[in-house]
């Protein structure tokens, strides 16, 4: 075994290789950008070392500066997490050369696996099901228009070199191939360095099945079992569980083999997974095809972990060691259910648009890292933390094991309930949603899951605007108590000779502005009322930031964090963001927002302008294209008009906010 190894890596899975390290007694060097000098993953190694500027290229892309850093620290071996060089071959040989162990696969299966087209072609021979399509090799607009015609529509179009759906675009019409194919190999170059893409048959309904692998330098394979991740949004997953609900053992082997097929014939080494896209069967049970191969672990490795009670990361170890695999194929065994969420910085209610800032409040469910629990987490992140533009948008994995996968379901719901992060948007409260829905809660699952449930998912209504104005009285009140002395003259409880006390709150919620008044009794009653509804309310501070709150004679448990004005209340049914208005500012504010402006909704660049100065452009024509935390995303026009104003040049990085380009109204005829 290894005595010393450096983590290629940072966020939660540095912190998790880390973890089982120290566990088996190796010690660990880290590396690091000037964005993370002070970042978990920095402070959970033995060691660290510096590599560069924020900018993934610029350091944890940087395969010198890491080897180099290995050499200088006496590492005997690189883990490379996932991402980043995890799945460069050109970083495997270059280990390799500097006789450095890589934990993973060998440069030749990830070269073989990593062009999609070629993988393709290797698995047809391999007699592994294949989705029919165009997998060749030139890349010529006008071949590939013809060959999506001739697959026909709906076709997939993916980056051969892709991974994490960047690089992919679903077509429904011929019409629309041309556009699709351009953002395709522009975000493909973008990301991997390589525009070539591949065009299969879309298939409709379909569910993403993939199997966990594992081969050793002694010539043993096995699979791990299944995991459904069908739950995506953009073509990344959004929600991860093992088994896969409602597949049959004998289609489970029948994968698992095919799998295992695919690992032998590129002579796979260590962890990875084999993707297929499943449909249903007249049957009841599943076609499957091959998809791709991840020559690396997966971020939602930690539901097999639960459900056969291994550590993955420890057999990579031992296999990039020499051992042989520390199981047999019928030594396996699956028990129980697990489901992963990801929690990510993002607005789920704004197309999923990635979110920076600092995590002002943080706070988790207990778990157990780690090992098989009920509630596990894996972050690389503290309250304090600022999530940044240059990374992935993730802030952490929340996996739930139970016994049957109702049990999940419900330690799920709960562990997301107790989740509450302050300071940017995160898509907890969306996580929360999917769970409840009914095709998630059923089973019925597919990649079009979000889309078919988007009515009970965007836009629903947070907590009950009376429980959260209770939660902004139940605050108030508190911070006020804690500020009294014993001076009667200088007490805020409402207290009056004659008559009774009435207090306004000016709130703001979704848009929407609230009155209400907290009215106390000269017997120290106090009703909350808003217009004609008048409820009688109590309330006392826990603890912390946790009140007990009675409205209408029912009891809540809210939790309140303040952020200057703005208030986040939670409740186990859910929660809500509040700002306090002061009524006088705000009826002293007339001014209406300036019309014409389009702005950056979040820190990145500007790839392309869809319009120039003078076109005229309808309402919802995309005008602009920016890309940020590796993903495009679309500026469309808000309303008729004529493009005034160019305000940046494509390449150009603009700020949250930024105004791009300005847009004259259209004169009407």
């Amino acid at each position: 075994m290894f005595k010393k190894i450096l983590i290629a890596n940072r966020g939660e899975i540095a912190c998790r290789v880390a973890a089982t390290a120290r566990r088996l007694g190796i010690a660990t060097v880290a590396v690091y950008s000037d964005a993370d000098a002070n970042a978990r993953h920095v402070l959970a190694c033995d060691e660290a070392v510096h590599i560069g500027p924020p900018a993934p290229k610029e350091s944890y892309l940087r395969g010198d500066r890491i080897i180099a850093a290995a050499q200088a620290t006496g590492a005997e071996a690189i883990h490379p997490g996932y991402g980043f060089l995890s799945e460069n071959e050109d970083f495997a040989q270059a280990c390799a050369d500097a006789g450095i162990v890589f934990i993973g696969p060998p440069a030749s299966a990830i070269k073989a696996m990593g062009l999609k087209a070629e993988s393709k072609r290797l698995m047809a021979d391999a007699r592994v099901p294949l989705v029919p399509g165009y997998h060749g090799a030139d890349q010529d607009p006008a071949l590939l228009q013809r060959e999506a015609d001739r697959i026909g529509y709906p076709v997939l179009i993916k980056a051969s070199a892709g991974g994490g759906g960047k690089g992919m675009r679903a077509v429904q019409k011929s019409d629309d191939f041309a556009a699709a194919l351009a953002s395709c190999k522009r975000e493909a170059i973008n990301s991997f360095g390589d525009d070539a893409v591949l065009i299969e048959r879309y298939v409709t309904r379909p569910r993403h099945i993939e199997i966990q692998v594992f081969g050793d330098t002694h010539g043993n394979f096995v699979y791990l079992f299944e995991r459904d991740c069908s739950v995506q949004r953009r073509h990344q997953k959004v929600l991860e569980e093992a088994p896969a609900p409602g597949l049959s053992e004998a289609r489970r082997r029948e994968m698992g083999t095919a799998a295992v097929a695919a690992a032998r014939a590129v002579g796979y080494v260590g962890a990875g997974t084999v993707e297929f896209i499943a449909e249903p069967r007249s049957d009841g049970d599943l076609h499957f095809y091959f998809m791709e191969m991840n020559t690396r672990l997966q971020v939602e490795h930690p539901v097999t972990e639960a459900i056969t009670g291994l550590d993955l990361v420890e057999w990579q170890l031992r296999v990039a060691s020499g051992e042989p695999l520390p199981s047999k194929q019928d030594e396996l065994a699956i028990d129980g259910h697990a489901i992963e969420a990801r929690i990510c910085a993002e607005n789920p209610d704004q197309q999923f648009l990635p979110a920076t800032g600092k995590l002002a409040v943080y706070r988790t469910p207990p778990a157990v890292n780690f090992e098989r629990g009920n509630v596990r987490l894996d972050a690389g992140v503290r309250e304090g933390d600022a999530i940044s533009p240059y990374y992935d948008s993730m802030i952490a994995k929340l996996i739930v094991w139970g016994a049957d996968r109702d049990q999940a379901l419900a330690r799920l719901d709960a562990a997301l309930a107790a989740t509450h992060i302050v300071g940017l948007h995160t898509n907890v409260a969306f996580l929360r949603r999917i769970v409840k829905s009914p095709s998630f809660a059923n089973a019925d699952l597919d990649t079009a899951l979000i889309e078919r449930e988007r009515a009970r998912l965007f836009d629903a209504p947070p907590l009950p605007i009376s429980v959260a104005a209770a939660g902004v009285v139940a605050h108030a009140l508190a911070e006020e108590r804690a500020l009294e002395d014993d001076d009667p003259w200088s007490r805020r409880d409402g207290w009056r000779l004659h008559g009774s006390a009435v207090r306004r709150f000016d709130i703001e919620a979704q848009g929407q502005h609230h009155v209400y008044t907290l009215e106390r009794a000269r017997d120290g009653a106090l009703w909350l009322a808003s217009g004609a509804e008048r409820l009688p309310f109590e309330c006392r501070r826990r603890g912390g930031d946790v009140h007990d709150v009675t409205l209408a004679h029912r009891r809540w448990a809210l939790t309140v964090y303040a952020i200057g004005e703005r208030l986040h209340v939670y409740a186990p049914e859910g929660m809500a963001v509040v700002d306090e208005i002061d009524p006088i500012a705000h009826a002293a504010d007339g001014s209406a927002a300036e019309g014409g402006r389009l702005t950056a909704p979040m820190p990145g660049k500007v790839i392309a302008f869809l319009a120039q100065v003078g076109d005229a452009v309808k309402t919802g024509q995309p005008l602009a294209v920016m890309e940020a935390m590796k993903m495009e995303h679309t500026i469309a026009a808000p309303h008729d008009g004529t493009v005034a104003e160019l305000l940046y040049a494509v390449g150009d990085q603009v700020q949250e906010g930024g105004e791009l380009l300005r847009l004259a109204a259209a004169v009407p005829a």
